[in-house]
């Protein structure tokens, strides 16, 4: 094992991805749209601009477009929404940049093992610009970062993991591990040839705050790993775990698994 490549929102900060969801909402809304914030979610892990133009083809939000607007929801649309979400954005950041628990001492395990960190995001770099000292501090310092804007085309494909694989000097692949709590994101390092680890409880397919999960009882806390297993499933995860804190075992599983030969998305 040589990288171990994390997602931002939802993985290593954010608990419950929440600045990205209530920014949705609120951007569409101010158009006079409202949205759902189930809504909102649904395209989570792909490039800003991209996720905009889901949420806007979605066919009930495309008719209230309409009937407000006078006009389908169009590219023109999604350029406006994005302007006028990329400063909301920043300022929510920053209000929910705390480092999930166990980020922090996990990294730093893999770091004694020789392991690289890399890192990939649907957040702009405009975004990120904003939160990586704030996340520094905390100790959560990546060897590399991928950007949504980075390249022409990111989330799904394959290429924003390649990028930072490339930055990294880690080849083959299926040496590295993607950890993320989105389909996009989870996608992005299967269809690289990576080993995938989906999160269920910080991520936003449960969309809890650490205090709500936190105050689950074990049946509770089952329904939210059923909940956020089956919105990961089209993403066919090769393993799927609660926090980044129970990484570990997974890594140690993973090295055996290639000492015996098998290769990942089995």
């Amino acid at each position: 094992m040589r990288a171990v490549v994390f997602d931002w929102a939802g993985t290593v900060v954010d608990f419950g991805s929440r600045a990205p969801a209530m920014t949705f909402v609120e951007t569409f809304s101010a158009q006079g749209v409202p949205v759902t914030e189930a809504e909102a979610r649904a395209p989570m892990g792909l490039p800003k601009s991209d996720h905009i133009r889901t949420i806007g083809m979605m066919a009930r939000v495309a008719e209230a477009w309409r009937e407000i607007h006078g006009s389908a929801f169009d590219e023109s649309a999604v350029d406006r929404l994005y302007e006028a979400f990329t400063p909301r954005q920043v300022m929510a950041v920053r209000a929910n940049a705390d480092v999930i628990a166990g980020v922090v001492s996990v990294v730093d395990a893999l770091r004694r093992r020789g392991i690289r960190i890399g890192s990939t995001t649907g957040y702009p770099r405009i975004v990120m610009a904003a939160i990586t000292d704030l996340v520094a501090s905390q100790g959560f310092v990546p060897d590399a970062m991928v950007c949504a804007d980075d390249l022409p085309v990111t989330r799904p494909t394959p290429l924003g993991m390649w990028r930072c694989l490339i930055e990294l000097g880690v080849w083959p692949a299926w040496s590295a591990v993607k950890v993320d709590d989105t389909v996009p994101g989870l996608l992005e390092g299967r269809d690289a040839g990576a080993w995938t680890v989906g999160i269920l409880a910080s991520g936003n397919a449960a969309g809890l705050t650490r205090a709500e999960w936190d105050a689950l009882d074990d049946r509770g806390r089952q329904e939210v790993r059923d909940r956020s297993s089956a919105a990961l499933a089209r993403a066919r995860p090769d393993f799927t775990i609660d926090t980044v804190a129970d990484l570990l075992p997974v890594i140690d599983e993973i090295g055996h698994r290639l000492w015996c030969g098998e290769r990942p998305g089995g």
